[in-house]
């Protein structure tokens, strides 16, 4: 094949002195042509096109392509918001990203719900790309944890094609501390990924030197294992065959690179943030445009400058002609909002058998464990990491116990302390095929995970357009239980809650959590499990109820389904004399406890699950008794339990004979370490009495 090589003459001023194949050169031009012709476009019609944010790779473009070009279908790529040169090095027209700019209906990524260059695409014959979100350096985790799917996969002989993971990001970006979590298990495992880092000295309007110390290549010095290079991104041979050679090495020896290629930046940073506005360099970057360089290289290597403007006529043709038709593309309508939040579920209703003749009663912590332990039986897809779940330890609370020692330190094994890797990576197992169940040790240290839950995990399905439905299972052990104090206490449903896109269940008892923990299995979407510590032994006083005979294995409990978990008395209810208590977890316990003192007279109705919410049995039981306490373990001012308290309200107001009322903890900021003053914070059998006979007396 004819190579673009070092021409033997004396000109050293060439700068082609790499080997790359003419047709991949002639490639390259076409494309980069093509991206700067978008570029252009969109300039020239900057007040059409701005209406919707955007940014492009003018200044990015070599560096780009040499990427894109070289990807296989069995690779994931995760691209940057700037990345639309890639995307054409893929494969992809310009015609389609320009539906995506528009925010079109037929936009084949988002649908028209995301930016320009927030590609998502699963096809067979294309690099498989997850969502991408727009938050800065956010991609890395679920990239990384894609490439970590791929490590594991190949510790059970489940692929053999050697696929890699590029993850693209500008070096700004890698002054997040979510970029170190990543790094830091790429080279852990030893990871099939590619940091690509596009060096342009901005952040926005900040500059390097306003903001780093050192440039990502520098940084990643600091991760051994991760080998880093440095090239000129400007020029597309040496690009070319930087690339060339480093995937070459990950497909053979499975480890981490990060390449590190300086470029210029020509353009905007956003099409809302102009150059002009801040910018005192742009002589400087406009003379590192790889534009000139890789033409020049093609009039030295055969090419005419007849071949070379036909070349160009065409791209600017053809961009001309493709944004024509994605501006007369129809708009997404009303309709098309309520689509692709969630993907559905197979798991429609209960089935199994909960409570199997002769079977024992396990504590709900077991029951949980057996669960498990079933579901990595039949399933090798199903794995489990998190903080102290390995080997030595099977979990804090023991509810991992013995499993990395039936299936292996490669399928249950533990991670450093980065609740952010813990949550994030499961968005980029799940996109190759697994099924993680991780583990935040307690509640109180999901807060660092919030990001990754809020941005990557819980919007995936919906930016998508249902593409990528991410199912994972998340364990959230949580709760105040034997003085724990402030950092192993809190209650988060109401934070957790208020992320859209999210299952949860907290269930308060071992078979509801063994039918919920398989139900979320079998679930294709995110799903975080409160499991109450003071639950998973029944230590606390008034939990038995919690100890239950363990359901088979075909134990499926669906998600929006409550369960009455005290009748009222129908002669009581007849009178008026009732009233009907809306509860999950521990205040399950409280409430029968509570109940005790009103025989007869108080209706239970454990929710199980907070999303989906089973709105229908709670309206039914405040229609039914005219009076309701809402009981939770959290602080209750701006509560999940006040917004289920005026969720009755609105739609009950006129078969209530009381308002509604909550009880929870004292709205303090955190639960102290003293025993004292614990108890006087969170609810108790007592306090619960207390609130259902003052409701009673209404």
């Amino acid at each position: 094949m004819q190579t673009a090589q070092s021409i033997k003459n004396k000109d050293k001023s060439i700068e082609n002195q790499a080997f790359v194949p003419i047709p991949v050169l002639e490639k390259a031009f076409r494309l980069m042509a093509a991206a700067k012709s978008m570029t252009e476009l969109y300039e020239a019609n900057f007040k059409f096109v701005s209406k919707y944010v955007h940014a492009t790779s003018r200044g990015h473009e070599a560096i780009q392509l040499a990427v894109g070009m070289q990807l296989l279908p069995q690779d994931y790529a995760y691209p940057y918001y700037r990345d639309d040169s890639m995307l054409l090095g893929m494969g992809l027209r310009p015609y389609q990203l320009m539906l995506q700019l528009l925010a079109k209906r037929d936009d084949p990524f988002s649908g028209g719900r995301s930016y320009y260059c927030h590609p998502s695409l699963r096809e067979p014959d294309f690099p498989k790309i997850p969502h991408q979100s727009s938050a800065t350096g956010m991609q890395t985790i679920p990239a990384t944890g894609a490439a970590m799917g791929f490590w594991y996969q190949e510790q059970i002989k489940r692929n053999r094609q050697m696929p890699l993971v590029v993850c693209s990001l500008g070096d700004a970006a890698v002054t997040e501390g979510e970029i170190a979590e990543a790094f830091q298990m790429a080279v852990l495992k030893k990871l099939p990924i590619l940091y690509l880092v596009q060096d342009n000295g901005w952040d926005i309007s900040a500059n390097a030197q306003e903001t780093r110390v050192a440039n990502a290549a520098e940084y990643a010095k600091g991760f051994p294992g991760l080998e880093t290079v440095s090239i000129e991104g400007n020029n597309f041979t040496e690009c070319w065959t930087a690339v060339q050679d480093i995937f070459g090495k990950i497909r053979r020896e499975r480890r981490p690179f990060l390449l590190h290629a300086r470029v210029p930046l020509l353009n905007h940073h956003t099409s809302g943030v102009r150059k002009e506005w801040y910018r005192d360099d742009l002589p400087e970057h406009q003379a590192r445009d790889p534009y000139p360089k890789l033409r020049k290289m093609m009039l030295e290597n055969g090419f005419s400058e007849k071949a070379l403007k036909a070349m160009e006529k065409e791209a600017v043709e053809l961009v001309a002609a493709d944004f024509e038709l994605a501006k007369n593309a129809e708009d997404p309508r009303p309709e098309d909002l309520f689509t692709g939040d969630f993907a559905p579920t197979p798991i429609t209703e209960e089935r199994g058998e909960r409570s199997p003749k002769g079977g024992e009663t396990k504590v709900m912590v077991d029951c949980a464990l057996f669960a498990i332990e079933e579901l990595m039986r039949k399933h090798p897809e199903c794995l489990l990491y998190g903080q102290d779940v390995g080997s030595r330890l099977g979990g804090v609370f023991r509810e991992a116990a013995t499993l990395a020692v039936k299936f292996g330190d490669h399928r249950v094994f533990n991670t450093p302390i980065q609740e952010a890797f813990i949550i994030g990576s499961t968005v980029g197992m799940s996109a190759v095929g697994l099924k993680p169940i991780v583990e935040v040790q307690f509640a109180d240290y999901i807060w660092p995970g919030l990001n990754q839950l809020f941005t990557e995990v819980a919007r995936s399905c919906y930016l998508t357009n249902g593409k990528w439905p991410v199912s994972c299972i998340i364990r959230v052990p949580i709760g105040a239980y034997g003085s724990g104090g402030p950092y192993h206490s809190s209650s988060v449903e109401t934070v957790v809650a208020n992320i859209r896109g999210v299952k949860i269940a907290y269930p308060s008892n071992g078979a509801d959590l063994k039918g919920l923990l398989k139900s979320a299995y079998y679930d294709p979407n995110p799903v975080v499990i409160f499991e109450h510590k003071g639950l998973y032994w029944s230590k606390v006083p008034g939990t038995e109820a919690a100890r239950c005979v363990e359901p088979d294995e075909e134990y499926v409990l669906p998600f929006g389904k409550a369960r009455t978990a005290l009748e009222a008395s129908p002669g009581q209810t007849a009178k008026g004399a009732t009233l009907g208590v809306v509860t999950y977890g521990m205040g399950v316990h409280w409430a029968l406890n509570a109940a005790d003192s009103y025989p007869g007279q108080v209706e239970i109705l454990d929710l199980r699950t907070l999303h989906p919410l089973d709105e229908q049995a709670m309206y039914e039981l405040a229609r039914r008794h005219g009076r309701v306490l809402v009981v939770t373990e959290e602080q209750v001012n701006n509560s999940f339990a006040q917004t289920l308290a005026a969720r009755i309200q609105e739609n009950c107001f006129e078969a209530l004979d009381a308002p509604v009322r909550t009880i929870g903890a004292e709205n303090m900021p955190a639960v102290p370490l003293n025993t004292v003053l614990e108890q006087t914070m969170i609810p108790s059998i007592e306090k619960v009495a207390a609130a259902i006979g003052k409701l009673l007396a209404y």
